[in-house]
């Protein structure tokens, strides 16, 4: 029988270990749980597994060793069509992601692939367009839009699965002042869980109330972002800084 949904985790990882082919080591015994509808950084230094836990999330990696469960759903592979929709992954490059000769046909892409036509599927189209602020671009080809607005149709892509997770890839990264407001503003209205790999460590503050640190393949710490963040000693261990003279206690954040 399949498990029972559940209806208020989205994510949760149990001891989940993992080597690569090579024999490096990269994750050591994770262990994360996600509510649906939090919005979770995922921080730590270069080489400390991030990327390789993102990817267990649908199923790109299997684990070694434990579990990974999407509401409810065990990754594998008996579950992975569904995973891979309920989990949506932006990457860092938009160009990774958008294919496609127009906006509205690499939005449509997913969708279509699954099954859906007709009216269904330009309803899908436009509303996921339109969740990012890009409905009057559908007709554009992605490669004459700014770097920002081809980051803001990846998540449109992204959104038109109407995943369970929304995985976030240095979402700020590349942006100006302008297209990073205007990002953060787009995915603090998404009634979505999202779970943020970033080195913004800012930006985790504006965007996300809680943060895990991921470091030398383990989870070592777990908590709000602010008082992550304002721990100078946790911070030093871990190859995190903040830029110069930001002070995280100072920020008002928005929960």
């Amino acid at each position: 029988m399949d498990p029972v949904t559940d209806t208020t985790m989205s994510l949760e990882v149990s001891g989940l270990a993992y080597a690569y082919p090579d024999g490096h080591q990269a994750l050591f015994g994770v262990d994360l749980s996600v509510a649906r509808g939090e919005r979770v950084a995922l921080l730590g230094p270069n080489g400390a597994g991030k990327t390789t836990l993102v990817l267990h999330l649908n199923g790109i990696l299997t684990a070694g060793a434990g579990s990974v469960t999407v509401a409810g759903l065990p990754v594998g592979k008996r579950h992975l069509a569904e995973i891979r929709r309920r989990v949506g992954i932006v990457f860092q490059d938009p160009d990774d992601q958008l294919f496609m000769p127009t906006v509205r046909e690499d939005v449509a892409f997913g969708p279509a692939a699954a099954g859906m036509r007709g009216a269904e599927l330009e309803a899908c189209v436009k509303g996921a367009l339109e969740r990012v602020g890009m409905a009057e671009y559908a007709e554009r080809p992605p490669h004459h839009l700014s770097f920002g607005q081809r980051r803001r149709v990846a998540v449109a892509t992204v959104l038109a699965m109407e995943p369970e997770i929304l995985v976030l890839d240095e979402p700020s990264s590349n942006l100006d002042p302008a297209s990073r407001r205007e990002l953060a503003d787009i995915l603090r209205g998404l009634d979505i869980t999202v779970l943020m790999v970033t080195h913004d460590l800012p930006y985790a503050l504006e965007l996300c109330p809680r943060s895990v640190i991921l470091s030398g393949g383990v989870i070592v710490a777990d908590g709000r972002t602010q008082e992550l963040l304002s721990d100078d000693a946790v911070m030093r261990a871990h190859r995190l800084e903040l830029p110069f003279g930001f002070d995280p206690g100072s920020v008002r954040v928005e929960t």
